[in-house]
């Protein structure tokens, strides 16, 4: 990360929080498996599933995303991000929208505490949003990583916007559509959009960064860019009709481009030894070309919908988290710990700031518990799935220990 413009560095107050309350809600989220085993193996729309999802997804990944998102920014930007008390904003509305959503969906209370939760959500994305436009919006040259991360911005608003929508719906029905179609493009906003952009474009700028590689072929990038754009406005139009394979297929191909462009830097790479954060991503990977290839499934039987929700949320975007956390959180710390030391005397590297024993451990077990989890879903044997469920505590408790050691870390 040597490339990396510390001196553009957004306060800690504005990124650290990110990190530690996505740790909370990763080992809640660990135990709200535990106990709801027995409804994973069911169809998706059941109030406990519903209550893991939002939490997988917006305690879990969106938190951790939107901290190293405002630590990002300054370096795809080059410039001081653009409201470091906004961030810390966002992270108080984000994090009271959870609380208040989570629990509504966990004992289906429709009503004004859902809708609230709901409301809340929509504001931290809104702030993001805005954040996001502010900073970027300052430096005039183009990347198609800035794109990326102000598109994924978009859609944030636009998944939170529905959610909210199917929030008051579920109270005060209004809509002349089936809910679950509403339900279905929230989802894929939230997939497709936010997620798959937001890492498309931080991927594209982290993991050439990390291997010390370089890819010339910027074109693949803006072409994916397009098509997964492209491809996800126009299902978002037209719905579930029989195009929406096409849609579909513009979407892989937009991802087939980011794939190749990372390929071709990891082709250059002058690190060729690939240590644990990167083996995770790679992993992560893995899981995508998976959900990808479940899709034609997914609606056939609610168990292969269960069993692409945790292949994306526990595989793909886990895996990423679990990597990457050590990849930047580390880095974060050194900053502040050590900036001012460095080459006037002995200082830690990042990499030493956390321990690798527990990282290696965390690894393997986080191996275990999906491979045991996707077993279950697909056997639907309740014992394998409260066997899974008790790994993934034992990976969040890992990770937590790890995350607190580099949060409280002592010069």
């Amino acid at each position: 990360m040597s490339n990396i413009n510390i001196a553009k560095a957004p306060e800690n107050y504005a990124v650290l929080p990110f990190y530690a309350t996505a740790a909370f809600f990763f080992l809640l989220l660990s135990l709200l498996l535990f106990i709801s085993a027995g409804e994973l193996g069911g169809h998706y729309f059941h109030p406990r599933l519903l209550a893991i999802v939002h939490t997988a997804t917006l305690g879990w990944g969106t938190m951790i995303i939107y901290g190293a998102s405002y630590e990002l920014l300054p370096v795809l930007c080059e410039n001081d991000l653009y409201s470091s008390p906004l961030a810390l904003c966002s992270w108080m509305v984000l994090t009271a929208g959870i609380l208040l959503l989570a629990p509504s969906f966990w004992f289906f209370s429709t009503g004004p505490v859902m809708i609230t939760g709901g409301a809340l959500v929509l504001l931290s994305a809104l702030l993001f949003l805005f954040n996001t436009i502010r900073t970027a919006g300052s430096c005039r040259a183009y990347t198609a990583q800035k794109c990326f991360m102000i598109s994924a911005a978009v859609w944030l608003v636009i998944t939170a916007s529905i959610g909210l929508l199917l929030a008051v719906n579920l109270r005060y029905p209004f809509l002349q559509v089936n809910h679950l179609q509403i339900l279905k493009l929230h989802a894929h906003a939230g997939i497709a959009g936010w997620f798959l952009q937001l890492v498309t474009g931080v991927s594209a700028k982290l993991i050439p960064m990390f291997l010390l590689g370089k890819s010339t072929k910027k074109g693949l990038l803006t072409t994916a860019f397009i098509l997964q754009n492209a491809g996800l406005l126009l299902f978002m139009a037209d719905g579930f009709t029989i195009r929406a394979l096409f849609y579909g297929l513009l979407i892989i191909a937009g991802i087939i481009c980011w794939l190749c462009y990372l390929y071709d830097a990891f082709r250059s790479r002058v690190r060729k030894a690939i240590d644990l954060p990167m083996q995770h991503t790679a992993l992560s990977f893995i899981c995508l070309l998976l959900s990808v290839i479940m899709i034609p499934f997914v609606w056939h039987d609610g168990k292969w919908g269960v069993l692409y929700g945790t292949l994306i949320l526990l595989g793909w975007i886990t895996a990423i988290i679990l990597g990457k956390t050590f990849k930047t959180l580390p880095f974060i710390i050194w900053n502040q710990r050590y900036k001012h030391l460095n080459g006037k005397v002995n200082v830690p590297l990042p990499k030493q700031l956390y321990s690798s024993p527990l990282l290696k451990f965390q690894y393997g077990s986080y191996i275990l518990a999906l491979l045991t989890l996707c077993t279950g879903i697909i056997t639907r044997h309740h014992l394998t799935l409260q066997i899974a469920a008790g790994i993934w505590i034992v990976t969040a408790l890992s990770y937590n220990v790890n995350v607190l050691k580099i949060i409280f870390h002592k010069r």
